[in-house]
């Protein structure tokens, strides 16, 4: 299956993770989604919960990208502001706060390429642990949940 692809599915994921689900075929690494709020234009198979034929794509969360990465880029990159950081994620909106902490610090940049590099790690371990096959290249529908993608082979 494509990278990309995979990662529109864990952006998908990770937006609601209460809400959204997506599940790639092992078969054919093709991705279904599903969400419990927004209707999508294709159903799941009869056969998703067959853990030997699909397979759930995890959120954020369940790859400990969440706020455990905050915390250790900012160990990492911002020592001086480690518990600043640290305090920031002891309430809700954190998200928000820290971004803008980044952003006065100068390295918000930074921040994002940091948590991108790690997603792809996460996710490339993710899927090989899984017994995936990921490649680079564009997705067929990558950025499109309500596209069946069962009818395009990855």
């Amino acid at each position: 299956m494509k990278f990309e692809d995979l990662l529109a599915a864990y952006e998908w994921v990770s937006s609601s993770p209460f809400d959204n689900d997506a599940f790639v075929s092992r078969i054919t690494g093709n991705i279904h989604w599903s969400s419990s709020t927004i209707e999508l234009d294709s159903e799941l198979p009869e056969n998703i919960e067959d853990g030997s034929i699909y397979v759930a794509v995890p959120n954020k969360h369940d790859l400990n990208l969440g706020k455990n990465l905050a915390l250790t880029f900012a160990e990492e990159q911002l020592a001086d502001s480690y518990q600043a950081v640290a305090n920031i994620f002891r309430q809700r909106g954190a998200y928000g706060r820290f971004k803008d902490l980044l952003e006065r610090k100068g390295c918000l940049q930074a921040w994002y390429d940091y948590e991108a590099k790690a997603t792809e790690l996460a996710l490339r371990e993710w899927g090989a642990e899984e017994g995936l096959s990921i490649v680079q290249g564009a997705g067929q529908n990558a950025a499109n949940p309500s596209i069946n993608t069962d009818a395009q082979p990855l």
